[in-house]
């Protein structure tokens, strides 16, 4: 472990995506507010993205170090194809980490002390035992998802996957009582449709599954009180969030796109519980005809909505709105490119998120009280979503009809049900107040992160 004496030098380390970049930029702000010196590690891709996204009075740069190395793939290959970036991660950065952590630690005189790493970048650990740093790798989505691919074993043993991942059957399947039932046919590397994309992505996760077991520390994103029964199925893993940058009134670092804030102020001129906001995250992307079918959901709705369409949100072009689409909900509606999320789930006047269900949104959603309205789209976002409809019972899902779209009237129907439902609003207000209390002076959360922070310095 770390000298008692000196600053404890923390490297991190995250996988090369929005919803993996945000939460470990979080916890690294958490470090650096209890006296660690911070070195943030991104992808060259992925630094100039997080640079050009920068505010211009962001002061990131005064408690936090952001640096890159190169990810392997060529400037114009596609970063979304994760069978590929998965394959050139793991054989380009080891050594270019190894040479990274040399050259710091040789003209610093603050060394690196720990290391904390995405557990989807498992290669780290290696490198952390070959250099004598301490390790500690970070969940990033919900202990849940974790669970299912540490029983990978008993699942290949029981014939419901065979080696490479593949269902054998489709069928619905439990790990605990208390956890949401799973269809086989959407386990997390099954939302590709190509089979080699299937197989290198079910191999990358469950290799990153064995090497993980040797890490120092294992932390999670996600408190005791949300997913209770999953933790035992997750041996050694510490909760320490939700981390959100709300939490701390500081603006969140590592966005991928420059955030639009006029949507506040149009918000601030709503009625209280009167706004949809409709986000999908980094990655979903929708067809033309489902774009258009979401637009005039919206509308027949009759409420005023406020909407996130980034520039790559519709596939192959730039979305095209409906004729006449624009002008007729001018009065109730706002589309921006990007939104300060945690700020607009915290405005009073929204009233409910649809969303990708991805687990920062989900537990963003959550720990501001907001119904949901669900709308998966690939890996661990339907396992995300039976959670928010069924277990918690804080929102439902959005159905899609015979030819794969989600319509119009089932968006309008499904609008009505959540925002008319007291008790989906009452047990999203419970839940918001266990999440505040985990992070608060005495909370399981705080009270683990505290624990890790000591070790780490030595003490």
């Amino acid at each position: 472990m770390a000298e008692a004496m000196g600053t404890p030098h923390a490297l991190a380390i995250p996988y090369p995506a929005q919803g993996h970049v945000i939460p470990l930029m979080e916890l690294s702000y958490c470090l650096a507010e209890r006296g660690f010196k911070i070195t943030f590690l991104n992808t060259d891709f992925i630094h100039e993205r997080v640079m050009a996204a920068l505010p211009e009075d962001s002061n990131i740069k005064n408690q936090i170090h952001l640096v890159s190395i190169p990810d392997g793939m060529g400037p114009g290959e596609d970063r979304n194809h994760l069978g590929k970036l998965c394959k050139s991660i793991s054989s380009t950065m080891p050594s270019r980490l190894e040479g990274l952590i040399e050259k710091i630690n040789e003209s610093s005189k603050d060394k690196i002390t720990c290391i904390i790493a995405d557990e989807t970048m498992g290669w780290t650990v290696k490198i952390a035992k070959k250099m004598g740093i301490p390790l500690a790798a970070f969940w990033s989505s919900s202990v849940c998802l974790r669970a299912q691919i540490l029983l990978i074993p008993k699942l290949i043993e029981e014939g419901v996957i065979d080696a490479n991942g593949k269902a054998q059957k489709q069928k619905m399947i439990r790990l605990s009582s208390t956890l949401p039932v799973m269809d086989t046919t959407q386990l997390m590397w099954h939302c590709y449709n190509d089979p080699m994309v299937q197989q290198t992505v079910f191999q990358y996760v469950f290799t990153n599954n064995q090497v993980v077991k040797d890490a120092d520390w294992l932390l999670c994103n996600s408190f005791y009180d949300i997913e209770p029964s999953a933790f035992p199925l997750n041996p050694n893993l510490l909760p320490i969030g939700p981390l959100l940058a709300g939490n701390r009134q500081r603006q969140p670092a590592g966005n991928f796109w420059q955030e639009d804030s006029t949507c506040l102020s149009w918000l601030n001129q709503q009625p209280d519980s009167s706004v949809i906001y409709v986000a999908f995250g980094s990655f979903t992307v929708l067809d033309q005809t489902q774009f258009h079918e979401l637009a005039l959901g919206l509308e027949l709705t009759g409420h005023r909505f406020l909407w996130v369409v980034r520039p790559d949100l519709t596939a192959g072009q730039a979305a095209t709105y409906p004729d006449g689409f624009q002008a007729r909900v001018a009065t109730r509606g706002w589309m921006v490119g990007w939104a300060p999320q945690q700020k607009v789930l915290a405005h009073p006047s929204i009233a409910c998120f649809m969303t990708h269900c991805g687990w920062n949104s989900t537990l963003e959603g959550l720990s501001k009280g907001v119904p949901f309205l669900c709308w998966p789209y690939f890996g661990d976002q339907f396992l995300n979503q039976a959670s928010i409809s069924d277990v918690w019972k804080v929102g439902l899902r959005l159905n899609s009809d015979d030819n794969g779209i989600i319509s119009r009237e089932e968006i309008k129907k499904k609008v009505e049900e959540v925002l008319g439902d007291e008790n989906i609003r009452a047990r999203t207000l419970a839940l918001k107040e266990l999440a505040k209390k985990s992070v608060s002076e005495g909370g399981s959360s705080m009270k683990n992160l505290n624990d890790f922070v000591e070790a780490m310095k030595g003490k």
